[in-house]
């Protein structure tokens, strides 16, 4: 079974935000990115890499800040915030490679990562969009 089609089949189970796929990645790729940035030449850039790090820390953040508001509307929106600061990485990862700092094999690994989870932030939007769960607080 696809990881996607498991996201699907889970959604109306999950109690938590760190059950969320997205989460789960953009956990992964946060790692991934500070990893990349305490080993490559740009580890003097300190600008770029807090810019990095904020971007690669906020995707992750927000998915659990907009579950932990309890309403769909809420969490609908600290989605987008989410997905807004994966394309911010993933523009960040363009400067890195555009300066040297990161390889060809690393950029197209993150990139890849970095549309995965924007991908996942996307469908989990739709599907609460479609629900007729309006969120936990609303629960009688």
């Amino acid at each position: 079974m696809k990881w996607y089609v498991c996201f699907f089949i889970k959604m109306a189970t999950i109690r938590k935000f760190e059950e969320l796929v997205c989460w789960q990645q953009a956990r992964m790729l946060n790692k991934e990115m500070q990893l990349l940035i305490k080993e490559k030449k740009f580890k003097h850039d300190y600008s770029l890499i807090r810019q990095i790090e904020r971007s690669a820390g906020s995707i992750m953040d927000n998915i659990a800040e907009g579950f932990e508001r309890g309403g769909n509307k809420e969490f609908i929106l600290f989605l987008y915030y989410a997905k807004g600061s994966c394309s911010e990485l993933r523009s960040q990862i363009y400067r890195a490679s555009d300066a040297d700092y990161i390889t060809k094999n690393e950029f197209d690994h993150i990139f890849e990562i970095t549309e995965k989870v924007s991908y996942l932030i996307y469908k989990l939007i739709q599907y609460l969009k479609q629900s007729e769960i309006k969120g936990y607080k609303f629960k009688s």
